[in-house]
């Protein structure tokens, strides 16, 4: 699964990105579509429950979940007609499975604003409807040819075509496809065509140092527009989080200390991103290793399983699964086992966030 993170130019994309997956790579000069193809980064998931199993199954390895990021250049008002390479970076937030949006909510009359003014607001609104217009011209080239198909008798073709006409006029509305109601077999129907404005969103609240918790007008006003679209906000100070990467764990700690934060906020992003994917975690624990594994939220023991290998899905016959409260009640697996709590789950069990499981196949 992958992120991509958008946001106008001088918004700190990129300073983010690279506090995100500690690169070192030179900032950028401070101008518009410095940017110019995609850079991509994995960034590990935080999770305080690989520790908790941890300190009571000794391993040799701890591998978290991880998540892929694309840092995707500066969108300018125009873009869907072409302005600032629009198409070439439009293309690739639709290769994308969720959008990470930048949204500069601090004042540095170093830092030029593409608008000439900090309003962040603003900067959402001129996002969302270059994605609504770029997704509208998608959907009229695409329709014709829909229509064409649904004058047969495939009764695909025609769920297809109503569709797309559905979310045509939605977006005609000015409305992000994100908030239209579809059906399942509507939402598979339109999913080939990769809708900008259908991908979930979280915006990211790039603040100064004097509001890191994001507590400021700036951010309010962010998180008042985000909640019009069931969007969660993350407050980052990006300069601040690029500073904090590059220390030793001893300094990293006094430095958030000194910020009056209990972890980096990236860690926050991290998780934040996740669930804006729609996915949440399993573990296997062992002596080799103990390891979350990403699967949808929504997903059965076989396709769990399938993570691993696509032989264990195909050839998947139960489940031994428990939860970490109870290896913390009874500090063994042994021990769960011996008071009834390791269950046994088929086919049909639906993963619950968590779980962690031994697969029989």
């Amino acid at each position: 699964m992958e992120a991509g993170i958008v946001g106008l130019p001088n918004v700190g994309k990129s300073t983010l990105f690279n506090a995100l997956t500690m690169s070192q790579a030179a900032q950028s000069a401070n101008y518009p579509f410095c940017t110019i193809e995609p850079n991509e980064g994995m960034v590990s998931v935080p999770d305080d429950r690989l520790r908790r199993i941890t300190a009571l199954i000794a391993t040799k390895k701890v591998i978290p979940a991880a998540l892929k990021l694309v840092d995707i250049a500066g969108i300018v008002k125009g873009a869907s007609e072409g302005q600032g390479l629009g198409n070439k970076f439009l293309a690739h937030i639709r290769e994308v499975d969720a959008i990470l949006q930048v949204v500069r909510c601090f004042e540095d009359p170093d830092v030029i604003h593409v608008a000439g003014r900090v309003d962040p607001v603003s900067d959402m609104e001129t996002i969302e409807l270059e994605l609504i217009l770029a997704d509208m011209q998608h959907l009229e080239n695409v329709l014709p040819r829909a229509e064409r198909a649904a004058k047969s008798t495939d009764k695909e073709a025609r769920l297809k075509f109503e569709a797309l006409s559905k979310c045509l006029d939605h977006l005609r509305h000015e409305k992000p496809l994100r908030t239209l109601s579809l059906s399942d077999a509507e939402r598979d129907a339109v999913r080939e065509f990769g809708l900008l404005t259908a991908k979930p969103i979280l915006y990211v609240a790039n603040v100064d140092e004097s509001d890191v918790t994001g507590q400021g007008p700036l951010v309010q006003a962010v998180r008042a527009q985000a909640t019009r679209s069931g969007a969660e906000v993350v407050a980052v100070c990006a300069k601040l989080e690029a500073e904090i990467a590059e220390l030793d764990e001893a300094d990293r700690a006094e430095m958030l200390a000194g910020a009056g934060l209990e972890e980096p906020a990236l860690a926050v992003l991290a998780r934040a991103t996740y669930r804006t994917l729609g996915m949440q975690s399993y573990f296997t624990a062992g002596e080799k290793e103990v390891r979350a594994w990403t699967i949808p939220v929504g997903a059965t023991a076989p396709q769990a399983a399938g993570v691993i290998h696509t032989d264990f899905e195909k050839k998947f016959i139960r489940g031994e699964i428990y939860s970490l409260e109870d290896l913390e009640a009874y500090k063994t697996e042994k021990e769960i086992r011996a008071h009834g709590r390791l269950r046994v789950e088929g086919k049909e069990y639906v993963m619950q966030d968590g779980d962690i499981c031994h697969w029989l196949v």
